[in-house]
């Protein structure tokens, strides 16, 4: 890639929508829809809550606990999620419970020794015994949520580890130098007892904002630490940001060109988050006041219908058909009925795959999918062209939050990710009852409706329609396209200056539909 393209402006923008039950986020990259979160009032087990629990009781057989953490279902913990200091925060827990403990920053409080690396739960706890645990992984599915009581406590710049004296550094960070500029100066301003991760957007910042930042992290863990004493068990005791908080923590950078928000109170919160942590930014914060609903008026409506159904769509014809099974995912790549101009059938493959490695990043993402996916891609019978795919799907997912491994593809073609997944995967129906009938499901008009005009687009540009268009189709979709002001078709003839004849044919199924010129051949 040349010097030049990398310095092109990508827009990244963050559109909030607020309704009574929950508030979506949908992130933006050049218009493009790249994920999507939920924030549901009802989610009382976020990651990174931490809560004051206790031990239902350890079982031998997996060396792990079960641990009531007020969810329907015990939260599962293992003995390696247990932290080698362990026997230390259980002292500290005891102590500040009864009330002879009231220093809360560590500095004069003597640690234990760690517990084993390969110990057993029986040795360290005990059934009825407060725990502090956070929680790792929200309630999916069958499963209870997964929980650690190696707590990190989540700021802008640094992660603070309490009972711990390590200090690490984000692996992305670019060189050697400012890896060591960094670990020095938090080493400068670390307190005693307290571990410190430094985060990746540290990078070149100044001591005095990661100073803050640490004192932040304390006001929490001391806040923390006083409703320790009179906490019930189980109880909620340190609440993860609010999630527009958080997605801004962990997404936002100085890249971003727009944060847009439906809601007055939710507008305020989010800029007075930003005034704390990027205050030069704050000003792309917009309060949306335009009629349409904001989700319409982005195109983020549109791009869910036609992003979250069985098949993808993507450019000249490709498409991804997206299956989930009980234990993995697989994703099948289709060419498609494009017109093979490339010169011959391997670099059509390269193309197509390449195309595909995108989406497929984009929706792995926008999903959330997680565990093991399987990528079935078009056969390259070249080793030079199977590398190309690989290193771009690396490139395309390295923006990806969500931990993942890629490896090389295989013989046949086959390439296995596998991406953790921390919450519950999002699934959006974008289909609607079939109006023909038969019980059965079909796409919602919009995803047809789409289709229809990537198809006229190519008729138009290939010079096919010169002899007049006329689209045959089902009564219900030709209703969708003459109906309204401007109606669809109207539209198409200020994109196009071309008046489109439409037929409605009772024969078509719902999904059906052909182009033809005047004298009744199809052209597409």
């Amino acid at each position: 890639m040349s010097h030049t393209t990398k310095s092109i402006q990508v827009n990244r923008e963050l559109i909030v929508r607020s309704n009574t039950e929950a508030v979506d986020f949908a992130l933006l990259k050049d218009g493009k829809l790249i994920e999507l979160h939920k924030d549901e009032d009802d989610n009382n087990f976020s990651v990174g809550d931490i809560f004051l629990a206790k031990i239902r009781k350890p079982v031998t057989g997996l060396n792990a606990a079960f641990v009531n953490v007020g969810y329907e279902k015990d939260a599962f913990l293992h003995y390696h999620d247990l932290g080698p200091q362990l026997s230390s925060m259980l002292k500290f827990i005891k102590k500040v419970r009864t009330g002879k403990l009231k220093d809360y920053t560590l500095k004069n409080f003597p640690f234990e020794k760690d517990i084993d690396k390969n110990g057993s739960i029986n040795d360290v706890i005990k059934a009825n015994q407060s725990l502090l645990v956070q929680i790792v992984k929200e309630p999916i599915s069958t499963k209870g949520p997964r929980i650690s009581s190696e707590l990190s406590i989540a700021g802008r710049y640094l992660v603070m580890v309490p009972f711990s004296e390590r200090v690490s550094v984000s692996q992305k960070i670019g060189t050697k130098e400012e890896k060591d500029r960094l670990i020095r100066l938090v080493k400068s301003i670390k307190p005693k007892g307290f571990g410190v991760i430094i985060r990746t957007v540290a990078e070149g910042k100044k001591v005095a904002e990661l100073d803050k930042d640490l004192q932040n992290l304390l006001t929490k863990w001391s806040a923390l630490c006083k409703k320790l004493q009179h906490a019930p068990h189980p109880s909620k005791v340190l609440i993860e940001l609010n999630r527009a908080s958080s997605i801004l923590r962990d997404v936002f950078n100085d890249s971003f060109t727009g944060i847009h928000v439906d809601d007055g109170t939710l507008h305020d919160q989010i800029k007075d988050y930003l005034l704390e942590i990027a205050p030069q930014k704050a000003s792309i914060v917009k309060q949306y006041n335009g009629s349409a609903p904001i989700f319409e008026k982005f195109g983020i409506e549109r791009q869910i219908k036609t992003s979250f159904g069985r098949t993808a769509s993507m450019s000249k014809g490709a498409y991804l058909v997206i299956e989930h099974t009980e234990a993995l995912h697989v994703i099948d790549v289709n060419s498609g009925n494009r017109s093979n101009k490339a010169k011959n059938q391997e670099d059509t493959a390269l193309e197509v795959n390449l195309l595909a490695a995108s989406e497929i990043a984009r929706q792995l993402r926008l999903r959330d999918m997680g565990g093991i996916i399987v990528v079935d891609f078009i056969d390259m019978t070249r080793g030079e062209h199977r590398k190309k795919l690989f290193d771009h799907l690396r490139e395309e997912m390295k923006d990806d939050r969500a931990k993942h491994k890629i490896l090389p593809p295989s013989k046949f073609g086959l390439v296995q990710i596998t991406r953790q997944r921390v919450r519950p995967e999002m699934n959006i129906k974008t289909s609607e009852e079939n109006p023909n009938g038969g019980g059965n499901e079909v796409e919602a008009p919009i995803v047809i409706i789409d289709k229809i005009q990537a198809d006229l687009e190519k008729i138009i540009k290939n010079k096919r329609g010169d002899n007049g268009i006329i689209l045959n189709l089902h009564p219900f979709i030709a209703a969708y396209l003459t109906k309204g002001r401007p109606s669809p078709r109207f539209k198409w003839w200020l994109d196009y200056r071309k008046w489109i004849k439409i037929q409605p044919r009772d024969a078509y199924t719902y999904l059906e539909y052909r182009f033809k010129n005047k004298d009744g051949k199809t052209i597409y």
